[in-house]
């Protein structure tokens, strides 16, 4: 378990954007970039200075050179210092800090877990943390419109999702589990104009916030969020959508063993002993796939399509969207579209850009009744 301390919550809070008063929250956002790590390689250009848990400036330096940090050595040896190996701060003066040789903007937290791990979290303003985005979840070369969406779409997530971590380390990950953040390096100019160009902006729905889900192709039909989590929301109910099917992840094929999958199931908790049949059981109005029944001569286990997903892997299962057959001791599947298909279609976002477009059009379809706001700071 990480320990907690209050400097951390000078920093946390609601994070809740409230449109009608015209407050843009606290302009920090914690993104968790190394989570359970033994160790991790650090570098600091430029002047900078570590504060301990309270603020109390514990060193300062002009550069610092690549080195391993340990979290079973109980120190970190700096030039003519040696600091115990607890929660520290790392503040950049107009400098640079790396982390594993990945540049970050911002303040970086190193926290000791007592499993002698690392969490190491990176924090930063909204908008600096979307330029660290963008390119890893769209292409940089896709029109404007749609590099723009994309930032709208990832602000309004990351601002959202910050308003249940105040009593957590961090309230990002740099995953595809929150949003692919890879810190200053992933950057690019096209992208970076695209925060820029519509800085702020956030969608709302009856004036508050809403989680902006996303994903890359739809294969036809947006997903109601209902089906998926405890959500019931009129923007992401789902919408028709014909704009992906040019898209190279529209269609997709597996193919997975019996053995495989039983393993796979019995891991997440689903026990089976062998089966003859996986048969739909219930579809949902997207089309896509609600419940599976998996069936041998002696029982039968049924199980929700997310579930069956996780369990096989995302990556292998694409959607939830397919259909199967067993051929030996091998199970085919044939689907439409990749991830959970909740809100923005990024191919279909991608193919409204280049037919013209712009990107409050974009997503006043994907996301209907919402509104795009731009809260003014105080």
């Amino acid at each position: 378990m990480v320990k907690k301390i209050a400097v951390f919550l000078l920093f946390l809070g609601l994070g809740f954007i409230c449109p009608e008063s015209g407050i843009y929250a606290d302009e920090v956002v914690r993104v968790a970039v190394l989570q359970d790590g033994p160790s991790f390689y650090l570098q600091i250009k430029g002047a900078f200075e570590i504060q301990d848990e309270s603020g109390r400036q514990v060193y300062k330096g002009k550069n610092l050179k690549k080195r391993l940090i340990k979290a079973d050595s109980g120190k970190i040896t700096l030039p003519g210092a040696l600091l115990n190996l607890a929660r520290l701060r790392i503040f950049p003066k107009n400098g640079s800090t790396y982390i594993n040789n990945r540049l970050y903007r911002g303040r970086v937290s190193i926290i000791p877990k007592e499993n002698k791990r690392f969490l190491v979290v990176n924090e930063l303003d909204p908008e600096n943390y979307l330029r660290g985005i963008l390119c890893n979840e769209i292409a940089p070369w896709w029109p404007l419109d749609a590099l723009k969406a994309q930032a709208v779409v990832a602000r309004t997530y990351a601002l959202y999702q910050r308003q249940f971590t105040k009593n957590k380390d961090f309230d990002l990950t740099s995953d595809i589990y929150s949003q692919v953040y890879g810190g200053k390096t992933s950057e690019k100019w096209r992208s970076n104009r695209a925060v820029d160009l519509t800085r702020g902006e956030i969608l709302t729905f009856k004036g508050k916030l809403f989680p902006a889900y996303y994903h890359a192709a739809c294969g036809g039909h947006t997903e109601d969020a209902g089906m998926l989590w405890k959500v019931d929301l009129a923007p992401l109910k789902g919408v028709g959508c014909v704009f992906c099917s040019g898209s190279p992840h529209f269609k997709w094929q597996a193919e997975i063993s019996s053995a495989e999958i039983k393993s796979k199931l019995s891991a997440k908790g689903f026990k089976i002993d062998y089966f003859d049949e996986i048969e739909i059981a219930s579809l949902n109005p997207s089309g896509r796939i609600n419940e599976l029944e998996i069936k041998s001569a002696d029982n039968s286990l049924v199980i929700s399509a997310k579930d069956f997903r996780q369990a096989l892997g995302p990556n292998v299962l694409r959607s939830t969207n397919f259909t199967m057959k067993i051929i030996s001791d091998k199970v085919y599947f044939e689907g439409l579209g990749w991830g959970h298909g909740v809100g923005l279609c990024q191919w279909g976002m991608y193919e409204l850009a280049k037919n013209g477009k712009n990107y409050k059009e974009i997503l006043k379809y994907y996301y209907p009744q919402s509104e795009i706001t731009k809260p003014d700071k105080k």
